[in-house]
């Protein structure tokens, strides 16, 4: 049997078959008193951050407002990105911007955690895009969405998956006539 200090309980199945069962019940009950949306905290748990590991992460902006349907302004996200590439906080692979979201497929480095770096694009890009235009408040809705890629995943594909999101959105017909993507392999079949 083993106590928790900071509870005074005690892991005691053999004493209580029904421990667990009450335990998950209370959890469930009291789900509701959190401060963030219901699948914020699921999208939290178990995230972990490895560097030289591939990611593909998805952000969207609060209430799916097409803010970046106006290219400049989705250009400072794209500065942000770069500048984060650029400082070896990450390797970008590929991404696409669309009119409300973001979808990144990129590698981690070594200072920052995926938090971290999703926090700083978020935030740096939320106050450049309210500087310009002339505005207060959120852009992006909290948390994000992550995959953490298996090493029998194949890159390129999702790659190419990702980029083609304008395409399979019905906003264009040929990837080249999107503005706000980049991929690092040039391929004519992409």
């Amino acid at each position: 049997m083993r106590i928790y200090p900071h509870t005074q309980k005690t892991d005691s199945f053999a004493l209580n078959p029904n421990f667990y069962f009450h335990e998950i019940l209370h959890l469930m009950r009291n789900q509701h008193h959190s401060k963030y949306p219901p699948g914020y905290n699921a999208l939290r748990r178990g995230r972990w951050s490895q560097a030289g590991q591939y990611y593909m992460v998805t952000a969207v902006t609060e209430n799916r407002e097409p803010v970046f349907r106006q290219y400049e302004i989705g250009r400072i996200v794209v500065r942000e990105m770069m500048g984060l590439h650029d400082d070896g906080k990450v390797k970008s692979l590929a991404w696409v911007l669309m009119p409300n979201h973001l979808h990144w497929l990129l590698a981690l480095g070594n200072q920052k955690t995926l938090p971290e770096v999703v926090r700083l694009l978020k935030g740096r890009s939320a106050r450049r895009v309210n500087n310009r235009l002339n505005r207060t408040g959120k852009l992006w809705q909290r948390g994000f969405y992550d995959h953490a890629l298996r090493k029998d995943e194949d890159v390129l594909k999702l790659a190419r998956y990702i980029v083609a999101n304008p395409i399979r959105a019905g906003i264009v017909n040929k990837i080249v006539d999107y503005p706000l993507w980049d991929v690092i392999w040039v391929s004519k079949n992409i």
